[in-house]
């Protein structure tokens, strides 16, 4: 089994992760604006208490998304700069795929929906199933909505804190039913990537790249100023 060393800042958790065999050992940190300063002193106690460096890993992954903007770019922002150190490939793993994997493992279900707050009054979300195969299988890949527009096949088991920060839209569903306390974890994305590991499905440090389903993130002053001019202009038809 590989030694993957993982790192997941898609949401207010901070959580890294090294995989060793069938042994995980992890770190947790929370708050957003801390996330940049704490990943590599984590790293840092996971390595020592393993009682190995980073040249010692096989692989280095990270969440790449869909989650905080931020937080994505973070994690693949530290992937790389480690990668391109220690001369080790790199694994993206979709945030998605994570919760899906901790949500089979919790509870069991074999059919799982992954629903996150994408803040903006949207949700990622997307569609797994359990098997013969080894994690998760895609039924609907990840995309962005609003919380009405989740429409799953069949009667999957929820989870993720998109259920909580839209509960008025869930209310009376199934989804209402679902686990809002499962989030991205490093521990996850470790596991997947160990998979991927031995697929052959690693890219170079330079190639690693955000996961992003909002294609507009912020709006320039320019196109504020414009907007406003035809609200106004709107206004006064």
């Amino acid at each position: 089994m590989p030694i993957i060393l993982a790192i997941e800042t898609s949401s207010e958790l901070a959580s890294c992760a090294l995989l060793r065999g069938e042994s995980v050992l992890s770190r947790v940190s929370s708050g957003v604006r801390t996330h940049s300063q704490s990943v590599l002193p984590m790293i840092q106690e996971l390595l020592a208490e393993a009682g190995i460096t980073l040249r010692d890993c096989d692989a280095i992954a990270y969440g790449s998304g869909p989650g905080s903007f931020t937080g994505v770019r973070t994690a693949c922002g530290v992937a790389q700069g480690l990668a391109f150190g220690a001369r080790l490939p790199v694994v993206p793993v979709v945030t998605l795929d994570a919760m899906a994997l901790a949500c089979h493992q919790q509870h069991g279900a074999q059919d799982v929906l992954t629903v996150l707050d994408a803040r903006m009054g949207e949700v990622y979300w997307a569609q797994y199933r359990f098997g013969a195969e080894a994690g998760p299988q895609t039924v609907l890949a990840p995309v962005l909505s609003a919380p009405a527009a989740v429409q799953p096949e069949g009667a999957p088991l929820a989870c993720g804190n998109g259920l909580s920060a839209y509960a008025e839209a869930y209310a009376g569903t199934p989804l209402a039913q679902g686990h809002a306390g499962i989030m991205p974890h490093a521990e996850q994305i470790a596991q997947l990537a160990a998979l991927a590991f031995a697929a052959g499905q690693t890219v170079a440090a330079a190639d690693a790249q955000p996961l992003y389903l909002r294609n507009k993130i912020a709006y320039t002053q320019a196109e504020r100023a414009a907007m406003a001019a035809a609200k106004v202009a709107e206004g006064g038809a």
